[in-house]
């Protein structure tokens, strides 16, 4: 509709905002034709938390530059905190602008076993390490109106079956549960551990984080670097 000057419902604010409206949809359309990971979300016959392609367990090589094959020896491992994080990243200003940002694991253990898929692991994430580099959006994110991390200062993961490319799961953030598939991209066997690079996409819709739709992107890609040493 075209409103003109003397049309009853004519208002220069209400033009703006129309215009502006029409841009950001021209602009969402152009950036969803050129991005391979849409800002909206699929559907709903999709997981809330998925694997992002894979590769094989222990994707490296060793000292003489031939790829390494064997897998970490039986037993428990912790996660050494102080080696490992969760990176992510996102959209906000209806899926035109990137954002990046940082969770901080506060510890986990790993339990290598025989076979491979009795193999256990759990992970604590601190919800309030949420971090993108503007104090403004990460205490509106760590508020009531997003994480709410006052009432829930964890985000956890659970294995439930491991394989040589994947880890499948639950994650519980804001209180809500939901299955997750971790995708390992890359491993590394060391002298008394193993390092994992592991990726997944998160719905937030999906654990209640409503606030925002548009404004704050609903979806997070993330890649979890882990190192493991063994207990």
């Amino acid at each position: 509709m075209t409103l003109t000057v003397g049309h009853p419902r004519y208002h220069p604010a209400r033009v703006v905002i129309i215009r502006y409206l029409r841009l950001v949809r021209t602009l969402r359309k152009s950036h969803a034709a050129r991005d391979d990971q849409p800002f909206v979300a699929p559907g709903t016959d999709r997981s809330p938390c998925r694997a992002t392609g894979r590769l094989p367990w222990n994707e490296g090589m060793d000292a003489t530059g031939n790829p390494t094959t064997t897998t970490p020896r039986l037993g428990r491992y912790t996660i050494d905190t102080k080696s490992s994080s969760i990176s992510f990243k996102g959209r906000h200003l209806f899926g035109l602008r990137p954002v990046h940002g940082t969770f901080a694991i506060r510890g986990g253990t790993v339990d290598v076993a025989e076979p491979l898929s009795e193999s256990r692991l759990r992970v604590e994430i601190d919800a309030a390490s949420f971090s993108t580099g503007n104090d403004q959006r990460d205490g509106d994110v760590r508020s009531a109106k997003f994480l709410d991390t006052d009432r829930n200062p964890l985000i956890t993961f659970v294995s439930e079956r491991v394989d040589t490319t994947s880890v499948s799961g639950t994650l519980t953030a804001c209180g809500v549960s939901r299955s997750a598939s971790l995708s390992i991209v890359h491993a590394q066997v060391t002298a008394n551990g193993f390092t994992v690079r592991a990726t997944t996409r998160v719905d937030r819709t999906e654990f209640g984080v409503t606030a925002a739709r548009g404004m704050a992107g609903r979806h997070l890609d993330l890649t979890l670097e882990v190192t493991c040493v063994h207990a």
